[in-house]
């Protein structure tokens, strides 16, 4: 039987898709020491620089010495406490939804969603690049389920018509993870409210990042999902999931989600220190200021090298590739030369795809930029010349 998962192993490692992990020795903002040599990271997703901010690991310790590191067991059993009634309190209000629900990551929030939510006759329809999650969730559900065409909603409004079931929910990321590209939520709301549908946004990569004040998508567009989902590994820093709806829906998810029921609950520590980055997010501005001056900087002067960039305004700035042998040939030169940027390959993103992505944080500095766009140019230019060499 083990020759079978071999067999399976081999073939991904002759398509080039397969992945190795990297053992950190240490973190500190965007810099990463391995094998005893420093990196510039353009490969996390703290955007804000929030993770090793003193306010938020004072916070996580203050909370362990009452509540200890873990949380021992699930909400039901005792583990809900003070620390997530107050995160869950304060992120109602700033993202002005009626109940906040947080789970222990915000993979598991929307598994959650689709599998209380949604009945086996229901009908589907998510965007073909939305996350793996709500892919997941939309499997588990057991509902019948159509992709329409990436943030186009004529070929949603098309699969829409076609359908005859009563319950119909439209699914899609608010910041797409890989792309970097924004759901039209205006429009995506006009069809859901046409066709009487639930619409579900996940803006994991959004809040904290869109918005005058951060909210997000909704903030972006003036303009609310009926339930929005999100975690707190991104822009906040820290860790955890959460969904966002009227109280209903998310009394619906308390009593009838099993990722909610049935695992232990977000530990007190990560709550507090979620919260304390809520706060930060919305007093610290000069946070999202700078990531947008610094976005316009990377845009700039990736046009002046002419990389082959995605129409992307947020943090996430990929730049296409031929094939997975030259993004991961540039990702190792790259290492080669001090900065930590990786390789994005199938099945993550789609067949033809594959990519690298940059991801920009409020720590980083136009040097820093400057250094990575001139590295990536000419890193570029070599898998050229390699190519035209072997041709």
């Amino acid at each position: 039987m083990s020759l079978i998962f071999e067999k399976r192993l081999n073939q991904h490692k002759q398509k080039g898709l397969y992945r190795e992990r990297k053992i950190l020795q240490k973190l500190i903002n965007v810099q990463r020491i391995y094998k005893s040599k420093i990196f510039c990271s353009f490969s996390s997703n703290d955007y804000l620089g929030l993770a090793q901010h003193p306010a938020v690991i004072k916070s996580f310790k203050e909370a362990v010495d009452h509540y200890g590191v873990g949380s021992g067991s699930s909400a039901f059993l005792g583990a809900y406490n003070r620390f997530h009634s107050e995160l869950e309190l304060g992120l109602a209000e700033f993202l002005d939804f009626p109940k906040v629900l947080i789970f222990s990551t915000g993979y598991m929030a929307n598994l959650g969603i689709l599998g209380s939510l949604v009945k086996r006759k229901d009908a589907l329809f998510v965007d073909r690049l939305s996350h793996a999650s709500l892919i997941d969730g939309v499997r588990l559900s057991a509902a019948q389920f159509k992709r329409y065409r990436h943030n186009n909603p004529i070929s949603l409004e098309k699969h829409l018509m076609q359908s005859t079931a009563q319950r119909k929910f439209i699914i899609t990321e608010g910041v797409f993870s890989m792309d970097g590209d924004i759901a039209p939520l205006p429009a995506l709301a006009e069809v859901a409210q046409k066709f009487s549908s639930l619409l579900l946004i996940d803006d994991a990569h959004g809040i904290g990042i869109l918005g005058k004040t951060g909210k997000g998508i909704c903030e972006h567009f003036a303009c609310k999902p009926d339930i929005l989902s999100g975690g707190f590994g991104k822009a906040f820093g820290c860790f955890g999931g959460f969904v966002a709806a009227n109280e209903s829906i998310i009394e619906n998810l308390i009593q009838f989600a099993r990722p909610y029921m049935y695992t232990t609950a977000l530990p007190a520590a990560v709550a507090k220190a979620a919260h304390t980055s809520l706060v930060l997010l919305q007093t610290e501005n000069w946070r999202r200021e700078k990531l947008k001056s610094l976005i316009k900087h990377f845009r700039k002067i990736a046009k002046h090298l002419d990389l082959p960039l995605l129409l992307s305004n947020t943090p996430i700035q990929p730049i296409l590739m031929k094939n997975n042998e030259e993004a991961m040939a540039l990702s190792a030169y790259l290492l080669q030369n001090g900065i930590w940027v990786n390789a994005i390959r199938p099945p993550t993103v789609p067949e033809n795809t594959c990519r690298i992505r940059i991801s920009l944080s409020a720590l980083h500095s136009e040097n820093e930029i400057n250094r990575l766009l001139e590295q990536i140019a000419l890193g570029l230019k070599l898998i050229k010349i390699n190519d035209d060499s072997i041709r």
